[in-house]
């Protein structure tokens, strides 16, 4: 909490590192007919991967041979060749199915740790296997973020006005700090007048990437407020987004497509449990593909939100692997989820309070939402599909949960009062 509290501090007084600065925001903020200004909040998220961290190696005659669930070889057989002082040409690698990364197994700390403990037992290979709870405790988190987002409206409700500024800690160097933007600054909207920035604050948590990286947040960030942009213009979220995206054909069709599939504008009928139901859209490009989503949900009288169907439109250009894409969009949107609804890492007194799947929840079975997915056949070069299905479902939630209950929830995980 307070290193929430500290990053939005910082954005009532740091304009942040401009990474688009297009038109003049502060005067189409000042002449609009109608402003806005809130501010959106993400926490600490672990990977929580199904197969704990775990390597196994063997040092011996100056030669390492090692087994590791990692996503970066290269990286790997580098850390290993640090620890144990020998050249990278005399690393043995050999890349093991992964038991879930979603970006944790980018980092090397358990291929480091099985290879100094191979150096000290004369050749006898060691098998290595986090227990949960110390998995847990020493991830390299997703960093939490704060956004602040500012919009301005003209009479007519058209948007003349963009700025959001986020504020958090790097993705685990310095380097990636480059990418905390992605997703905000690059959308396919049209903005007449736009600012995207970030404000470094570093923190003494470990972080890392997370699936879908900076877009994990910033796409939370980006299509809530979008949608209530739309809200305060009077206008449909679809009908809203369509105007800003008419110049991308891509977009427009995917979005459309998206509203078709799952009934958008028609009434839905109640549950058997007699609960109102609504829908809510997002749609956001990453890693050169294009999803939409919406999600239907509803509310049942503990103030449990549930989700019960999720339509899912991807353009990844040509779609080498249809069935592939589809399971990689259930496994994104189920990721996701679990981090919409329940994913929250806190600390104190220096220590990480969630042990284990009990108070670190993944999505349930029986939480689990129909999925339909459909893929739009493009030309273009083909995109990537493991990581753009996570961004879009928790702001597909929240918009859906303000058409339901009028309540606008700008913090991940998602709570109704």
């Amino acid at each position: 909490r307070e290193m929430i509290e500290r990053l939005s501090q910082t954005l009532r007084t740091s304009e942040g590192n401009a990474r688009l600065d297009e038109g003049d925001v502060a005067a189409a903020l000042k002449s609009a007919a109608k402003t806005l200004d809130v501010e959106y909040r993400v926490p600490f998220l672990a990977h929580a991967t199904m197969e704990p961290m775990n390597c196994t190696a063997r040092f011996k005659d100056g030669v390492a041979t090692v087994w590791a669930p990692t996503q970066a070889p290269g990286f790997a057989r580098g850390a290993v060749a640090s620890a144990l002082g020998i050249d990278a040409k005399k690393v043995d690698l050999h890349v093991t199915f992964l038991g879930g990364g979603f970006g944790r197994r980018y980092s090397t700390d358990f291929v480091t740790q099985a290879a100094m403990l191979a150096r000290e037992t004369d050749g006898a290979p060691v098998q290595l296997i986090w227990s949960r709870e110390e998995d847990m405790a020493h991830d390299y988190y997703r960093p939490a973020y704060v956004a602040r987002c500012k919009a301005g409206l003209d009479a007519s409700g058209a948007l003349v006005a963009w700025q959001t500024t986020t504020a958090g800690s790097s993705l685990g160097a310095p380097s990636f700090m480059d990418t905390a933007t992605d997703g905000a600054w690059n959308t396919a909207y049209d903005f007449p007048n736009a600012r995207v920035a970030h404000a470094p604050v570093e923190s003494a948590m470990t972080t890392g990437v997370w699936r879908s990286v900076a877009h994990s947040q910033n796409g939370f960030f980006v299509e809530s407020f979008i949608d209530e942009c739309a809200a305060a213009a009077g206008k449909d979220p679809v009908a809203f987004r369509a105007t800003l995206l008419a110049k991308d054909p891509r977009h427009l069709r995917v979005l459309q497509r998206a509203a078709e599939l799952s009934g958008w504008g028609q009434p839905i009928a109640a549950g058997p449990d007699g609960a109102k139901r609504a829908r809510g859209i997002a749609i956001h490009r990453a890693f050169g593909s294009i999803v939409a989503q919406v999600a239907e949900v509803s509310v049942d009288a503990d103030r449990k939100i549930r989700v019960h169907r999720v339509v899912c439109v991807i353009d990844c250009g040509v779609p080498v692997n249809p069935n592939l894409i589809r399971q990689q969009m259930e496994g994104g949107i189920v990721y996701g989820l679990s981090a919409a609804l329940h994913g929250e890492i806190t600390i104190e007194k220096g220590r990480v309070q969630q042990s284990n799947f009990h108070d670190y929840t993944p999505l349930r079975m029986n939480e689990c939402p129909v999925i339909e997915t459909e893929i739009v056949a493009g030309s273009e070069r083909p995109g990537g599909v493991g990581e753009p299905g996570t961004p879009p479902i928790a702001p597909a939630v929240a918009n859906a949960l303000f058409a339901l209950t009028g309540q606008r929830l700008r913090s991940l995980p998602l709570k109704l009062a």
